[in-house]
């Protein structure tokens, strides 16, 4: 497995994503994602599945110490006291003594930011989680949280996947030293019905979605696709024996357009 580190934290470059999962399937698929050797599992307060995920990752018997654990604080208790209240529930669902990155869900203009992000620092100096981080956020308010932070931010979790340009988050990130952490990097299925995508998966024997994952891997970001299906959880960690070249890379890049966003709240910032 390859890791994306950033600030300490080593996350694992293919995850496990858990949004719209729920119940006895959501514990069956974490746990059958852990046999299968997925180490890095995300999940969020509003996906109300933190103890299915917390199940699932125990009837695996995967060792605590090699998962890495992500979870994220709704944009409704984003007050210190709150977020910090919320996150102890978190761990309480969960049944963790601690998760690996906790993460600010959405960003909140009705909170000021620098409260909210001292909270988090706080949760990390509590023990409440090894790492913090944010999603959602763009390039400005990403420039503002690693400046009023007071313990470094390591991670933004966002959209991406060949169809949505991210070049100004991803040049962020770099540029403050902030690992980046893809979320419907297979487009929610749209891949498979790319011809370029599905082109160069057969020149390499895979599937134009095992494409879109190698593709975020080969720039350095984490990708954390989420399948229900268990032949899809095989093939989802199976992008580590190819190369994609730089022609192909090239090819990829070049599907994205501005309307490519699949994901988008009322509240949502203004996007870069």
């Amino acid at each position: 497995m390859l890791f994306v580190e950033a600030h300490g934290a080593k996350i694992p470059a293919i995850g496990l994503g858990t949004w719209e999962l729920s119940g006895n399937s959501c514990a069956r698929v974490v746990e059958q994602a852990l046999r299968l050797g997925y180490r890095h599992i995300d999940t969020a307060q509003i996906y109300e599945n933190e103890r299915d995920v917390g199940e699932g990752l125990r009837s695996s018997h995967i060792r605590r110490s090699e998962v890495f654990v992500t979870t994220k604080v709704w944009t409704t208790h984003f007050a210190p006291n709150d977020l910090l209240r919320s996150a102890k529930e978190s761990l309480v669902k969960l049944r963790l003594s601690e998760v690996d990155l906790l993460l600010l869900h959405w960003p909140n203009p009705h909170v000021p930011l620098a409260e909210t992000l001292g909270a988090l620092a706080h949760a990390r100096e509590l023990g409440i989680t090894r790492h913090i981080g944010v999603s959602n956020f763009t390039v400005a308010l990403l420039g503002q949280a690693v400046a009023a932070c007071p313990a470094p931010i390591v991670c933004n979790q966002v959209e991406y996947h060949p169809f949505l340009d991210q070049t100004k988050v991803k040049a962020a990130c770099a540029a403050h030293g902030v690992a980046m952490v893809a979320y419907s990097p297979i487009a929610k299925g749209q891949a498979k019905k790319d011809e370029v995508l599905t082109k160069i998966g057969a020149a390499h024997g895979k599937t134009a979605a095992q494409v879109c994952l190698r593709w975020l891997v080969q720039q350095n970001v984490a990708a954390i696709p989420r399948t229900s299906r268990i032949e899809r959880l095989s093939q989802n960690i199976d992008v580590f024996d190819f190369t994609l070249n730089d022609a192909e890379m090239s090819r990829i890049s070049a599907l994205a357009s501005p309307k490519g966003r699949l994901v988008n709240m009322a509240t949502a910032p203004e996007w870069d």
